[in-house]
């Protein structure tokens, strides 16, 4: 049974495929044509995910789609795909509901709530779910404009970034901020059980900076229109994070097992506060939560309801993009000119990272399938030791050249991380953030944000077996199986994914050293 989910084909598209139950591929359109998607179907990630399952076309048996499709009618779009999938049927999905499926359906959990927030998918920007076995039940929804990811995008404009895209910088900016905002965050969503946003704090003719009123400004002690100046944007950041954190634990209310899904869902500290608020015995994020992930939702759904199969789909890793030969890296490499070393042994290769690594290099670390999904997992990162007092700053500054405020992951294996951290069950996939233990709070301040918080991956050997290894082959060389991890990636561009993507990156940064496969090239 093969099952192809496509979702986003406005924006942010990607491509899910399934095979009897089994998720075997997975990919963002946008890291293969290094482009940003201006509509329509997801060529690229489409044949990929094809010829990593090893089948045609006429083999899929079902199309699933999310919902808000391309920006061509809906009859034009069934026409296409039936011509380009002759023996398959078309199954099309609500937005939220694949962002339900999505979530619930490779969690852990046989019944849980699900709760799926995001700016505006199909009006509706947030929905209250009961799930059970293999059945997602509307509880309850939530409308445009009362729309908690609207005013975070908002927020995210009056501070000078992208509304769609620089949230997450809204995010690890209101760390260093005070409560001083929190209260008026707390009106503007009318603090009830859901959220109604206070529209009198808006005004729809103003475009631009967050189109916020003169009562908004006056409640910042600003003059009407006035830019927020420099120290109050840590404040404001932390205002509108903190509030909705509580409107999220309030929507959400309490139980046995939680699920969340949609673009909020990738709020690490959204998800923390989840976790800690002891409203739940369980939490479990979707770590690819925005639209990408939906793909893999509408997939899913499809197999429990077009297919009416029971079994449920597992998540063992997110590992499900391209990957490439040691022939295919070697010929990149040649053609462009470049010298390099061959190491013939795992052991060989990891010892080699290693001793760069103490020498307090940035390592760029490609290796296997490239990573489903925002975060780098240890198959697509620049990597640092934590004892190196200057790796943070060489990183922000001369290599990512971003904010002081966005700390890097700190990988460590999974059965240590408790001696380091206090940390929930979605730091697997550096879905939340934990804190620093006492003992080790001087030894990682350079990745500590507010509140002893630090962003945590814990990596498992079933996991990431090589990068498991290595972490070890850290520790054993420097008593520290820590390493600092941010996404192989410069520029705003995606995550690296091809050995040709690896190094132009690697010849437009500062990075020392890299390995690709077995290739070591050092600078």
């Amino acid at each position: 049974m093969i099952i192809v989910g496509m979702a986003g084909a406005h924006a942010k598209a990607a491509c899910a495929l399934m095979k009897d139950g089994q998720l075997v591929a997975a990919v963002e359109e946008q890291k293969l044509s290094r482009q940003k998607q201006v509509g329509g179907l997801p060529e690229h990630s489409l044949a990929f995910c094809l010829h990593r399952a090893k089948v045609q076309a006429q083999d899929v048996n079902y199309v699933a789609l999310v919902r808000p499709l391309a920006s061509s009618a809906d009859a034009r779009i069934h026409l296409e795909l039936r011509q380009r999938f002759p023996n398959s049927q078309l199954v099309v999905v609500d937005h939220h509901l694949a962002h339900a499926a999505a979530a619930y359906y490779v969690s852990p959990f046989d019944d849980a709530k699900v709760l799926t927030l995001d700016r505006s998918g199909d009006l509706r920007c947030g929905a209250l779910w009961n799930a059970h076995g293999a059945e997602i039940d509307l509880e309850r929804e939530l409308y445009f404009p009362d729309s908690l990811g609207h005013l975070y995008g908002r927020v995210t404009q009056l501070l000078g970034f992208a509304p769609g895209s620089d949230e997450h910088k809204v995010q690890w900016l209101s760390t260093s901020g005070d409560d001083r905002f929190v209260d008026l965050f707390e009106r503007i969503l009318s603090a009830g059980e859901w959220p109604r946003l206070d529209r009198s704090y808006f005004d729809g003719n103003r475009i631009g900076h967050g189109g916020f009123s003169a009562q908004f400004y006056r409640a910042l002690g600003l003059e009407d229109g006035q830019i927020p100046p420099a120290e109050l944007h840590a404040p404001i950041a932390a205002g509108v994070q903190r509030a909705t954190e509580r409107a999220v634990i309030r929507m959400a209310g309490e139980g046995q097992r939680l699920c969340l899904g949609g673009g909020l869902g990738l709020n690490a500290l959204l998800v923390e506060a989840l976790e800690r608020s002891g409203n739940w015995d369980a939490v479990y994020v979707q770590p690819s939560a925005g639209n990408p992930g939906s793909a893999i939702g509408a997939a899913a759904h499809a197999w429990h309801h077009a297919c009416r199969e029971q079994k449920r789909i597992r998540l063992d890793h997110l590992f499900l993009g391209p990957e490439f030969t040691p022939e295919e890296i070697k010929q990149v490499l040649e053609n462009c000119k470049l010298r390099f070393r061959y190491l013939l042994t795992t052991d060989e290769l990891i010892d080699a990272a290693v001793a760069e690594l103490n020498a307090h290099k940035i390592v760029a670390w490609m290796h296997g399938a490239m990573e489903f999904g925002p975060r780098a997992l240890g198959n697509r990162s620049l990597l640092a030791s934590p004892l190196d007092q200057y790796s943070t700053e060489n990183l922000n500054l001369f290599i990512k050249h971003r904010e002081g405020f966005r700390k890097f992951a700190a990988s460590v294996p999974a059965e240590l991380a408790a001696e380091y951290f206090d940390v929930g069950s979605n730091a697997r996939f550096l879905a939340t953030v934990g804190r620093v233990r006492p003992a080790h709070r001087e030894r990682f301040s350079s990745a500590i944000m507010g509140d002893d918080r630090v962003r945590v991956h814990t990596v498992e050997e079933r996991d990431n077996p090589l990068y498991w290894r290595l972490l070890h082959a850290a520790g054993k060389s420097t008593g520290l199986p820590v390493l600092y991890n941010t996404s192989f990636n410069l520029f705003g561009d995606p995550l690296v994914c091809t050995p040709r993507d690896a190094v132009r990156s690697f010849y437009s940064s500062g990075v020392d050293s890299m390995f690709v496969g077995h290739f070591g090239l050092h600078k």
